[in-house]
């Protein structure tokens, strides 16, 4: 039912009002580098590690630390995948150059290596860069094509697009969640995603709530180096945790949490869609640069012909159909009871010898 012509103003007022609030926020965020109200303004922004969820129950800091104990379950076992990252920066910018010249044409962004990045790559409408000196599997390849280009560029050009809404190209913290869970989301929907990737992911939310609790750079760095074995590595991932904060600990940047938090976000939202038949709302999360919780607002602008249908859309949501059987298949598993099914496999698996291939 559409609302009334005094309910949807009020509706976008209030989301101007947030979208502003989060801008200005950002702002004081900026302006507070190295002090403990950094880190205020970051956990307000981007949420803490031990922050619950929309089930109001589970946190982001669960989730990795889940996964992190699972990963030693997996050492030592032949994984199939090639053991040295063998793909140089270089080597990489040459193949996201393809592929964005595929996707985009005329629009394709530069694909520049450049010295300074604290992350491996980094993109916006008009460039992806990448850290030279930084090396890649087969797997990150496919990973940074599928999340910095189908996704972030994506979304970036689709706001452009944004004839009167020109608000949805920027992107600020507010939209950070779900743009960073969509684009993890999109690794895993195309096979990209390995456990070397997710426990990075895990690794950073297990590094930030540290830093919370008072670990200080060095720590952080140690922690890392313990994990990555490499120096180099180590050092730009402790990096990412206290850029802004406060070194000796207590007061992190806490950013890093969005890939995992929103990854939860993203997916949870899908699957209920799928759930409620409203696979239609599926092409708003491409308009441009937006939070979930912009959805109502933008669909009924979309209705109103204000807000245009995406330009650019990776093939698994131009194409829905694995997407479709994955979440309605996922969405069923929710409801076995995972303790009995766990109870008679264990017991079935503690019978079977180690194998070794």
């Amino acid at each position: 039912m559409a609302r009334s012509a005094f309910g949807l103003p009020r509706m976008i007022n209030e989301w101007l009002n947030i979208t502003a609030y989060n801008i200005e926020t950002s702002a004081k965020m900026l302006a507070s580098c190295g002090s403990p109200d950094f880190f205020r303004y970051s956990s307000e922004l981007y949420g803490v590690p031990k922050g619950v969820l929309s089930d109001q129950e589970t946190t982001t800091l669960d989730l990795a630390i889940q996964f992190d104990n699972a990963f030693e379950e997996f050492k030592g076992l032949d994984l199939g995948g090639p053991e040295t990252k063998n793909v140089t920066a270089e080597m990489l910018a040459d193949q996201m150059r393809i592929e964005v010249r595929r996707f985009f044409g005329d629009l394709a962004p530069d694909v520049y290596v450049v010295d300074a990045l604290s992350a491996n790559a980094l993109a916006g409408p008009s460039r992806i860069r990448i850290r030279e000196g930084a090396r890649f599997s087969d797997r990150d390849v496919n990973q940074l094509i599928h999340h910095e280009a189908h996704i972030h560029v994506a979304t970036s050009l689709n706001g452009i697009n944004q004839g009167d809404l020109q608000i949805l190209a920027a992107s600020h913290p507010g939209t950070t969640k779900t743009q960073e869970g969509l684009a993890v989301f999109a690794e895993f929907i195309t096979g990209s995603m390995d456990l070397d990737r997710f426990r990075r992911l895990a690794d950073r939310v297990i590094a930030i709530q540290m830093a919370v609790e008072g670990a200080d750079f060095l720590e952080v760095y140690r922690y890392f180096l313990e994990r990555i074995g490499d120096r180099e590595q180590a050092f730009e991932s402790a990096r990412r945790v206290f850029r802004g904060g406060v070194l000796r600990g207590g007061a992190p940047f806490t950013k890093d949490i969005v890939y995992l938090d929103g990854l939860i976000r993203v997916h949870n939202f899908l699957r209920t869609m799928v759930a409620a038949g409203r696979a239609d709302c599926l092409r708003l999360l491409f308009c441009g640069k937006i939070d979930l919780e912009d959805l109502p607002v933008l669909g009924h602008l979309a209705e109103q012909g204000i807000c245009q249908p995406p330009v650019f859309l990776p093939s698994w949501a131009k194409d829905i159909r694995f997407l479709l059987c994955y979440l309605t298949y996922s969405s069923f598993l929710n409801r076995i009871d995972l303790t009995r099914v766990k109870n008679h496999y264990s017991k079935m698996l503690s019978q079977i010898p180690p194998q070794e291939f």
